[in-house]
């Protein structure tokens, strides 16, 4: 591929059509999301902070935002999500004279003051971001002096065998990029976070073949977001090929789908100056680094 960044082009209109889609059936399909939240949440016992207000970044059917109100009492959670269909199946499981409200906007321009919040927390919602790094200057700017951003995302190896699979059939972009999690940590340091934490984990489903790891995308609505896609369906040949391709993966009767997630966490200064956010924004257009095919 001539442009290394092409791959890491999102379209945002698809990424929301595929996730308003995949709203009703989301929390039951959504296993991996749930493992990485869990895990995520837990991070918190370890973290000094008696948060007032949390923002729930990415919130989908609000489940964090619910376990967060659990470990957090009298704090209010606001979810952020721009796909409305998450949002009413969150208001539908909230309890009565809950805390938890809900705002539908692009997490890459929230309608919140600066200054306003003590705890950011986002799960794998990074890597559906157009501009990553606007992202965070957003979160920087809406955290309180000594706020913490805690945020999990996909990283390079995520989907490794699919993307490879497809590669024997074209050159084209079926699978979109992931940012590894060397660049993400040098963005929260040039976007004004510091103490960056990061570390990986990886998991690892298992399916009878693609077509039930395709039906499992789609319930999650994990579409190919990529902004040079190919339009239009693939022919029957060209799927036939990537999923003969896809078998040389098969261990013990089963195909694998690998998963990458990043664990990050990083705090806004006690004493801060405006920050100038504009050397993080090339960050979507940063090829991996030790990238693996």
């Amino acid at each position: 591929m001539n442009d290394p960044g092409a791959e890491f082009r999102l379209d945002t209109r698809r990424v929301r059509r595929a996730f308003e889609r995949a709203a009703a059936g989301y929390e039951t399909a959504a296993v991996l999301q749930r493992a990485v939240e869990s895990r995520a949440l837990a991070r918190l016992e370890l973290i000094r902070i008696a948060p007032q207000a949390i923002v729930d970044l990415g919130c989908g059917p609000g489940v964090a935002g619910r376990a967060l109100l659990r470990r957090y009492r009298g704090v209010q959670v606001i979810g952020v999500d721009f796909a409305l269909a998450m949002l009413r199946a969150a208001r539908a499981r909230r309890r009565w004279r809950s805390a938890q409200r809900f705002v539908c906007a692009d997490v890459q321009a929230l309608p919140l003051a600066a200054d306003s919040v003590d705890l950011v927390f986002s799960n794998l919602t990074l890597q559906w971001c157009a501009d990553p790094a606007q992202v965070f200057a957003e979160v920087w700017r809406v955290l309180r002096p000594g706020g913490l951003f805690l945020f999990t995302s996909l990283g390079p190896d995520t989907l490794r065998e699919l993307r490879a699979a497809w590669r024997q059939v074209d050159g084209e972009t079926h699978v979109h990029g992931f940012i590894d999690m060397h660049d993400l940590g040098d963005a929260l340091g040039r976007s004004g976070f510091e103490n960056p934490v990061l570390d990986v984990e990886h998991f690892c489903l298992t399916y009878a073949d693609v077509r039930a790891l395709a039906r499992d995308l789609r319930a999650i609505g994990a579409a190919n977001a990529a902004a040079g896609r190919r339009r239009g369906l693939r022919g029957r040949l060209a799927w036939e090929r990537m999923a003969a391709a896809y078998e040389v993966f098969r261990s013990d009767g089963r195909l694998p789908a690998s998963y990458e997630v990043i664990h990050a966490h990083a705090w806004k200064p006690l004493h801060s100056r405006p920050h100038d956010h504009d050397g993080a924004r090339p960050l979507h257009f940063h090829p991996p680094r030790g990238r693996r095919a």
